[in-house]
């Protein structure tokens, strides 16, 4: 048995996120068709978190194993050949059988991106959030801050489950990292977070919660009375989906074939 590793980039707006579901499109469908076609196997793919619809992605990771003799590069081609091109391969590696997309991740990188220029440019409709309406986004950025740490997310999230299972009860996470900054050109407002693992909704929740502070309904200081309430009605709104991104999953490189 081989065992491989796949870097995925997809635009989620015509998808009805990863998770394979009877008579729809989702990512983990059509990666999975064509990996059966490929293999003429019954080809499982695991995925290193399950996106929702409409959310994309410029560095999802999907695993899986099989008798093929077909090469990573190979593997790389051919599903980039069947593919619909809103869905790409990235990069595909054989690792070893210790490595899962899931298991394995150690961290991943979320981006939420608003856009506050008065005209959206209609390239880049599909992946922001237009918001040209006054913020204090320096109250955001100290909101933004307190999401840094161990916390209990439950204001934050779905009412239930998570991206990775919704079987999952704890609703505490470790957030590693956040930034709030504008590009180069100011015409966007730009959301960062890293983090060890997400609760369903939880970045699109964090947003609709700074967003709020940016317009003056909370205190940055509210986002740790929110950590205590556990109450996902006091907390800012879940933003729609197309200003997110996966950019990041980050594992450990010992999964990695050949190494120790």
């Amino acid at each position: 048995m081989r065992y491989f590793k796949l870097t995925i980039a997809y635009d989620g707006t015509d998808f009805h996120g990863w998770q394979m579901q009877t008579g729809k499109p989702t990512i983990q469908g059509e990666i999975v068709n064509v990996l059966r076609r490929l293999t003429q196997e019954n080809t499982a793919l695991h995925g290193a978190g399950r996106t929702d619809a409409g959310v994309h992605a410029l560095g999802q990771v999907g695993s899986f194993r099989t008798q093929s003799g077909l090469s990573a590069e190979e593997f790389q081609r051919a599903l980039n050949a069947l593919l619909p091109h809103s869905i790409r391969i990235v990069a595909a590696e054989e690792v070893g059988p210790e490595f899962n997309a899931r298991w394995s991740a150690r961290g991943k990188i979320y981006r939420y991106r608003l856009y506050r220029g008065r005209v959206v440019p209609p390239m880049i409709w599909r992946y922001v959030l237009h918001y040209p309406f006054p913020l204090d986004e320096e109250a955001m950025r100290d909101a933004a801050a307190r999401f840094v740490g161990m916390h209990d997310f439950a204001s934050f999230a779905a009412s239930t489950g998570s991206e990775d299972d919704d079987k999952e009860r704890s609703t505490e996470r470790e957030i590693y990292s956040t930034e709030l900054v504008r590009t180069p050109d100011k015409e966007e407002l730009v959301f960062t977070v890293c983090g060890r693992s997400f609760l369903r909704y939880m970045v699109r929740k964090m947003v609709g919660t700074l967003l709020d502070v940016g317009r003056g309904r909370l205190k940055p200081e509210d986002v740790e009375r929110l950590y205590e309430l556990r109450d996902r009605s006091k907390s800012g709104p879940t933003v729609p989906p197309q200003g997110l991104v996966m950019v990041e999953v980050q594992h450990e490189e010992a999964w990695r074939l050949g190494r120790p």
